[in-house]
């Protein structure tokens, strides 16, 4: 199977060497109407997690990567699916692509050790990403709820 990351899944070796052991990283991918931001879906958490919200014009660099059911069982612990990320699928060339996604959560500032983890995900994409500055990390008092 397919999965689309683009937080610290995006790390090529904590993908490959820790998390799930044998999956197998594809290429770069930009997916399109969609901002980055960080949250959590615990209102008292101190630090948030990458996130992806719906907007159009807005892309994420992330990386597609080839899974098996043993690893997407991983990921789907890592993720606390289905209590904090949900699934979601899009369709690039005829395949499917799954990628979690938070629906409700309060944003909240990453931690800079988590910040360092994506930043070295965007510098294994071979050079296809371009780190323009710090990433951008939205945040405000509310509670995010997005609708799909």
């Amino acid at each position: 199977m397919l999965y689309f990351a683009y937080g610290s899944n995006l790390n090529h070796h904590q993908m490959k060497n820790i998390r799930c052991i044998g999956s197998k990283y594809l290429k770069t991918f930009f997916l399109k109407d969609y901002k980055l931001l960080f949250c959590h879906p615990n209102k008292l958490n101190k630090y948030g997690y990458a996130n992806i919200v719906k907007k159009k014009g807005s892309k994420i660099p992330g990386a597609i990567w080839e899974i098996t059911e043993k690893h997407e069982k991983i990921l789907d612990r890592y993720e606390e699916f289905p209590k904090s990320y949900q699934k979601e699928y899009f369709y690039l060339n005829g395949k499917k692509i799954m990628f979690y996604i938070m629906n409700n959560c309060f944003n909240k500032k990453p931690p800079k050790s988590y910040i360092d983890i994506i930043k070295d995900g965007y510098k294994n994409g071979r050079g296809s990403f371009k780190i323009r500055g710090e990433i951008n990390i939205e945040q405000t008092k509310n509670k995010t709820k997005h609708a799909h």
